[in-house]
């Protein structure tokens, strides 16, 4: 996986957490999840390489939902988030996957 993979999963996690309205303390992970990202970006000198602003809104505007979600499951274990996130996290994406299979 190069940088600009990983940073992009990274951003799509912070919105994927954003988006979970029904836990309270979300504000306190996404402060952890951005210190993350910032430290990242500040130890592989990424602020160089290519556009992170540029990126970030691609990311928001392009992954769906369900994508953001998925890499917030990859990064909520490295920031420490507590696992009644995980869970809230994994009860959403299956809310999504039940909607998904309705549809066809």
């Amino acid at each position: 996986m190069e940088l600009k993979d990983t940073y992009c999963y990274m951003v799509g996690a912070y919105y994927g957490i954003e988006e979970m309205d029904n836990y309270e303390l979300k504000e306190f992970v996404l402060k952890d999840i951005e210190n993350y990202i910032c430290a990242f970006v500040h130890d592989n000198a990424l602020t160089n390489k290519f556009d992170l602003v540029k990126e970030a809104n691609q990311v928001k505007e392009d992954l769906s939902l369900k994508t953001k979600l998925q890499d917030s499951l990859l990064l909520l274990p490295k920031v420490g988030a507590t696992l009644e996130l995980i869970l809230l996290v994994k009860a959403k994406l299956k809310e999504i996957r039940e909607e998904e299979l309705e549809k066809l």
